[in-house]
């Protein structure tokens, strides 16, 4: 499943990062159901390993941290060594960071691991995906970013997870205006409390606003994977600017 060879088929490509787990590992398992080819990226090889089997189909594991460029130019260096080209990039590598933690006591090392991972990482992949799919033949592809919902509203304590969040959108309406001429097609899915392990404090109680705990509903990562493979199966003529999928019940229209 690894090996490293060029194959010929006809099957579409996709490389979809943080593909370990949560909802990387639900968009991989929509996608290779689907009948495409995935190429997993993430930091650790044996969560990859496990969305591999749990996908099935045709796929590749690349052991990659988006915030080095080296580990993402390798990265797509694999990709272009199996298959020759990309067809969607599923920008979906994140962390929230250290939670509970006031604005005015927030380490810079802990700003700097959050912004590298989650702004500066989708930056870095999404170039190196740009220059394949504008110098492939045929030319063209797509590339979505997971934004969140916090790219419209924060949550308390969250300043640089929310930030980059912002950040998210400004760097996906410039992709989607550069990548006009070149047939290269960007959207961003802004994603509300999904079941993964990084929503888990959910179920347990998180601030609200006005400071209280209180417990929120989640959905099924497998719902944002839909989703997903709606926007990425989109001919290049039509694309999905921005969707929004959220826990229909949780606090995020109106006032709490």
């Amino acid at each position: 499943m690894n090996a490293m060879r060029k194959i010929d088929t006809p099957r579409k490509i996709a490389v979809v990062t943080g593909a370990g787990s949560g909802i990387g590992r639900a968009v991989s398992r929509a996608l290779s159901g689907a009948g495409w080819s995935v190429v997993l990226a993430g930091r650790r090889t044996e969560t990859l390993e496990e969305t591999a089997r749990a996908a099935g189909g045709d796929s590749l594991c690349v052991r990659t941290d988006v915030s080095l460029p080296e580990d993402v130019d390798a990265l797509f260096a694999a990709v272009g060594e199996r298959y020759g080209r990309i067809d969607l990039l599923f920008n979906n590598a994140g962390t929230f960071g250290p939670g509970g933690i006031a604005l005015e006591d927030l380490p810079y090392s802990a700003w700097r691991k959050v912004v590298d991972t989650n702004l500066t990482g989708t930056f870095l992949c999404a170039q190196a995906a740009f220059r394949m799919m504008k110098a492939q033949d045929p030319q063209g592809g797509r590339i979505i970013n997971n934004g969140s919902v916090s790219a419209h509203a924060p949550r308390p304590d969250s300043v640089a997870y929310t930030a980059t969040k912002h950040g998210m959108t400004g760097l996906t309406k410039s992709l989607s205006l550069d990548g006009r001429r070149y047939r290269i097609a960007c959207g961003q899915i802004d994603i509300g409390n999904a079941a993964t392990d990084m929503t888990e404090r959910m179920r347990r109680g998180v601030p609200q606003a006005n400071r209280e705990l209180a417990v929120e509903p989640v959905m099924d990562a497998a719902d944002v994977a839909t989703t997903v493979l709606h926007m990425a199966e989109l001919p290049l003529e039509a694309n999905i600017q921005f969707a929004t999928v959220l826990a229909t019940a949780m606090p995020f229209v109106g006032r709490g």
